[in-house]
């Protein structure tokens, strides 16, 4: 009899997400109705929104990791901040992409320097610069300081958020966290929306997973390397 296959806690989640992620795709396409005024390209809605969510949640992970990292000196903690975010810049990257989709239709203009997406811009080239920065070099030093950058350039984040709040601006109001009834969401719209955060969300958490597991290899390799290397080679 062949037995039964195992499943590590990594496979759930990549199975949880496809299944989410399939989810999220017939509601966007076959059940959320279309908005009355932007027509089908408010679609875009339902990727631009996790995205930004998702990039928010990443860069967090970053501070609070970073942090950990100044305070502890654990090496585990600037694996988790520097593979949060290289995540984080990509979904930063996806909310710079769709949103000139989706403006473009509706404002006439691929890009327009609104508060909302300036600050946004601005955060993701601090996050690049954190990368460019970490990959410089791998020593404890060069770990510290982009540890500080990352818990710096995480103040950038409410300023995304509060944005729409603080200055004129001609971005949509936020559909999360808003004024009570502010949100103007269908009911099928909004579960639609909590499915693809929820998709989005598992998304990360397993490609959080599989790069956390890439760097432990490689401090594992640059250990066996280093026992291997000659007395000699360790000097230079």
């Amino acid at each position: 009899m062949k037995p039964m296959p195992r499943y590590t806690p990594i496979d759930l989640i990549g199975w949880a997400t496809f299944l989410t992620m399939t989810l999220g795709l017939y509601l966007i396409f076959m059940y959320a109705p279309t908005e009355q005024k932007m027509g089908i390209v408010q679609r875009i809605f339902y990727f631009h929104l996790p995205s930004a969510w998702t990039s928010f949640l990443a860069f967090f992970v970053v501070a609070v990791s970073s942090f950990l990292y100044l305070w502890r000196r654990e090496r585990k903690w600037d694996r988790i901040a520097y593979a949060s975010a290289e995540i984080g810049v990509v979904f930063c990257s996806l909310v710079l992409l769709t949103g000139p989709i989706w403006a473009r239709p509706v404002w006439n203009v691929w890009w327009t320097w609104d508060p909302r997406l300036t600050t946004t811009l601005i955060l993701w080239l601090m996050y690049v610069g954190y990368l460019m920065l970490r990959s410089s070099s791998e020593s404890s030093k060069t770990s510290r300081f982009t540890a500080v950058f990352g818990i710096l350039a995480f103040l950038d984040v409410p300023l995304v958020y509060m944005s729409t709040r603080w200055w004129r601006t001609i971005h949509p109001k936020p559909v999360i966290g808003g004024e009570p009834g502010s949100s103007g969401l269908a009911p099928e719209m909004a579960l639609t929306l909590i499915v693809c955060l929820l998709a989005f969300t598992l998304f990360y958490i397993y490609l959080m997973a599989q790069r956390i597991s890439l760097e432990k290899l490689k401090d594992e390799i640059e250990e066996i390397k280093q026992n291997f290397e000659t007395p000699v080679e360790r000097s230079k």
